[in-house]
């Protein structure tokens, strides 16, 4: 018992000093534990970057409070301006610079606070903006060169600032406010193309932008504003000198070279981008190149001379042909498909273009209706639907072009123009060698289906139409062709046509023959109401009924039999593949 309390003591000395140990650790992973609490500027949960503290709301008010203070410093340098103590030139200069730094320190702000950037990038404009205006417009301090001179010094800086670290809000405020000013002082100052070639130069940042995988949007704003400026350049030079009496006398030259540096920028861009590095044009480029394109055209008809005219022409007819090999060589991937749909929709807009204004009258039908032969025979295997359907649009203007429209519904509906040009059978050659080309599969869709029986319907009339230029022509060397001459003959001849198609169908397994053979029956059973019995006589009226007939009962017999042959066709190809 004597020595209970000694171990008693000796317990209690081990309790304290394992109590003592507790504390100590608890302490330890106390401190790691408020560590690990403490916010991270960096990273969050999810470990997405979070904004810094300026995004609370102590933050933003310090950072209003910063650009309200810069806008005071704006404020104060006007007063100084307007007070004339020290020169207007050196205030203008601090003025600048002012701005400018502005726009560094929204350059330099930490990295992920968009909202620092943003709000220092807009203090920088509502310093510029409002400075610059009134420095050459109010106290003509800057003339129009001069502040076209800044103006591009702050896109440049902008530029080169943000190219780095990506700061898109920044580079969105700079860009829409440089874009703004300087197509608000093209037209106030009456001095547009200082600044418009503020615009080019924006324009020509954004391409190489683009071109190194930096884009971030904003270059469409860009475009806008300068088809704007050029619109209005165009127009207001192209109206009478007496309602622009306060602008400056510009030269040819001057006038031509923004539009066409505007396409040489955004074609070059555009070539780069899809043919070189093969990647897929946007919606926005096909417009603003084409738009780019008109803009350089109208400049240089509105102010170039005659032959100007006749070479753009050529160009353009030059133009077409390498878009089309580039639309068939080079994008033939299905990936790729969008790319040779505009390359080749640009190609045969230039050629029409082309085409009207650098080849004589008598010229442009047959030109126009070898490239439709060209463009109907390369649709089988190159271009397919949009190349046919080119071969199409060709056709339709060579025959308006040459005449033919004109004699065919004279030969079908009216009398014999008796001599006709030699484009008008070169042009009836092209129609048939067009349908000789034209694709026709019952397996493709409605609009190949479509092209094929309009090539047949239009080279149909054309070889009916001589067929009833013949007959007459037969007629004519022993009587002189009546009216009921004439409605027989033209019967005879939609019959024969009804009965060739039909027999084409027939053999060789065309649907599209046979569908226009059966459109010809029912042309034949107006035309019999309409001009035979109105203008016959007993015995051709009863001819041409005869041969209405005979028609009658024989398409549908040889339709029938191309039925058999397409069905047969069908069933025996999986069975060859087999």
């Amino acid at each position: 018992m004597k020595d209970l309390p000694e171990g008693i003591d000796r317990f209690a000395a081990r309790l304290e000093g394992l109590e003592q140990r507790v504390c100590a650790l608890e302490n330890a992973a106390g401190a790691r534990s408020n560590a690990e609490q403490r916010p991270n500027l960096t990273v969050a949960v999810d470990g997405r970057k979070t904004p810094p503290p300026a995004t609370t709301s102590a933050g933003i008010f310090s950072l209003l409070g910063r650009a309200l203070l810069g806008i005071a410093g704006a404020y104060l340098l006007r007063a100084v301006a307007e007070s004339n103590v020290v020169s207007s030139a050196l205030v203008a200069a601090v003025a600048i610079a002012y701005a400018l730094a502005w726009l560094v320190w929204a350059s330099r702000a930490k990295g992920g606070d968009w909202l620092t950037g943003t709000v220092y990038a807009c203090t920088s404009a509502l310093i510029l903006t409002p400075m610059l205006w009134e420095l050459t417009l109010r106290f003509r301090v800057l003339t129009a060169p001069v502040a076209a001179v800044v103006l591009a010094g702050f896109i440049v800086a902008s530029s080169v600032l943000t190219w780095k670290r990506e700061l898109a809000p920044v580079s969105w405020v700079a860009n829409l406010t440089s874009a703004a000013l300087a197509l608000g002082l093209a037209i106030a100052s009456r001095e547009m193309i200082p600044f418009i070639t503020v615009l080019l130069l924006m324009v020509l940042i954004g391409e190489w932008r683009a071109l190194r995988g930096r884009d971030n949007g904003v270059r469409v704003v860009v475009w806008m504003a300068v088809d704007a400026a050029l619109s209005a350049l165009i127009f207001i030079y192209s109206s009478p000198e007496s309602t622009r009496a306060s602008y400056p006398q510009l030269g040819e030259a001057m006038l031509i070279a923004p539009g066409a540096m505007l396409f040489l920028i955004v074609g070059v861009s555009v070539i780069l981008r899809t043919v070189i590095a093969r990647g897929k044009i946007t919606i926005f480029e096909t417009l603003q190149t084409t738009a780019a394109f008109l803009l350089a055209t109208c400049g240089l008809m509105y102010f170039g001379a005659a032959a100007s005219v006749v070479g753009l022409g050529i160009a353009c007819i030059v133009l077409a042909g390498a878009g089309y090999v580039v639309a068939a060589v080079r994008f033939s991937g299905d990936d790729e498909r969008r790319n040779q749909l505009v390359f080749a929709g640009w190609s045969g807009t230039l050629m029409l273009a082309g085409s009207m204004m650098c080849l004589p009258a008598k010229v442009q039908s047959p030109w126009l209706g070898t490239w439709a032969i060209a463009a109907s025979w390369a649709s089988v295997r190159i271009l397919k639907l949009h190349a046919e359907l080119h071969g199409l649009v060709f056709l339709l203007a060579a025959i308006a072009g040459s005449g033919l429209l004109n004699w065919m519904l004279s030969e079908m509906t009216g009398t014999s123009p008796g001599t006709v040009s030699w484009a008008v059978y070169f042009i009836t050659f092209c129609a048939i060698g067009c349908y000789a080309g034209a694709i026709w599969n019952p397996s493709e869709g409605w609009p190949q289906q479509v092209m094929a029986i309009v090539f047949a319907a239009l080279a149909t009339m054309a070889v009916t139409a001589l067929i009833v230029q013949g007959l007459t022509g037969l007629i004519a060397l022993k009587v002189m062709p009546g009216a009921h001459h004439l409605a027989f003959i033209r019967t005879l001849a939609i019959s024969v046509a009804a009965l060739g198609l039909a027999f084409g169908g027939a053999r060789w397994g065309r649907a599209d023959l046979t569908r226009v053979g059966y459109a010809a029956l029912a042309l034949l059973a107006v035309k019999l109401v309409v001009e035979d019995l109105r203008h016959g006589q007993l015995a051709y009226i009863a001819g041409s009924i005869s041969l209405f007939a005979i028609a009658l009962i024989v398409v549908p017999r040889l339709a029938r039999m191309g039925q058999r042959v397409r069905s047969a066709v069908v069933v025996k190809g999986p069975a060859l593949s087999q």
